[in-house]
């Protein structure tokens, strides 16, 4: 397998696991971080999604160094969690323009190349939240969601010109994120998920690879949850 493949917050956790599995796969990797760098000698370029800006010159520099772009993963996101009551103004749309808003635009530019070689792959990395909510995650859950209609509406457009484009809804996984979480909630959690553990991040990354891949050339507007059974029937 050969290509470009663009992973938008690579530096860390299931971005990581996503960049090193398709790099393993024989794509070109370029991770995408606010930073500029990524880990594990990955080729990166600083990328923030929140700034339609920063998007443009971050394909413009990938293209030129690197070729046209085949894969997108738009695994970039944040949360500011709270309680609605409590939530600011800048919490809503903080995370509304980074995890909704800079997803629609990664994949609006990377239309341009794909249009033209008649083939490409865009995978939204949204979250089991999206899809059955979570208290504390209005923000969050409302722009995971909006992934999923993102997605299918796109996958409408795109379809005749050979692009696919699909969603994987994550369960918890084990990151460094929800390491920090207690003891007591943690068991909380596990007791919900039917496979009683978290994700590791390879088994995020291998549904990645199976989406980008030419056995997945007709699934488009999927949401696939890799999430141990928590959101069954959502």
């Amino acid at each position: 397998m050969t290509g470009v493949a663009l992973v938008t917050g690579g530096n860390r956790g299931i971005g990581l696991a996503i960049a090193l599995r398709l790099r393993e796969t024989g794509y070109s990797v370029v991770v995408g971080s606010r930073s500029g760098t990524a880990p594990e000698g990955l080729s990166a370029v600083e990328l923030d999604v929140s700034d339609p800006a920063s998007i443009l010159a971050a394909f413009e520099r990938i293209e030129a160094e690197f070729g046209p772009i085949e894969v997108v993963v738009a695994n970039a996101g944040i949360t500011r969690d709270t309680l609605l009551m409590r939530m600011s103004d800048d919490d809503i749309d903080a995370v509304l323009n980074t995890n909704l808003g800079g997803s629609i635009r990664l994949a609006r530019r990377a239309l341009r190349s794909m249009l033209k070689a008649k083939h490409g792959r865009i995978i939204f990395i949204s979250s089991v939240v999206g899809l059955m909510g979570s208290a504390g995650q209005v923000n969050y859950a409302a722009a995971k969601a909006g992934l999923v209609g993102a997605a299918r509406s796109l996958a409408r457009e795109v379809g005749s010109r050979g692009i696919t484009v699909n969603v994987i809804a994550p369960g918890f996984v084990d990151t460094d994120m929800t390491a920090e979480v207690g003891e007591e909630r943690k068991a909380e959690i596990l007791g919900a998920v039917p496979l009683g553990r978290y994700a590791q991040p390879a088994e995020i990354a291998g549904v990645v690879e199976f989406l980008a891949g030419e056995a997945a050339g007709y699934i488009t507007g999927a949401v696939i949850p890799v999430d141990g059974g928590l959101g069954m029937g959502h």
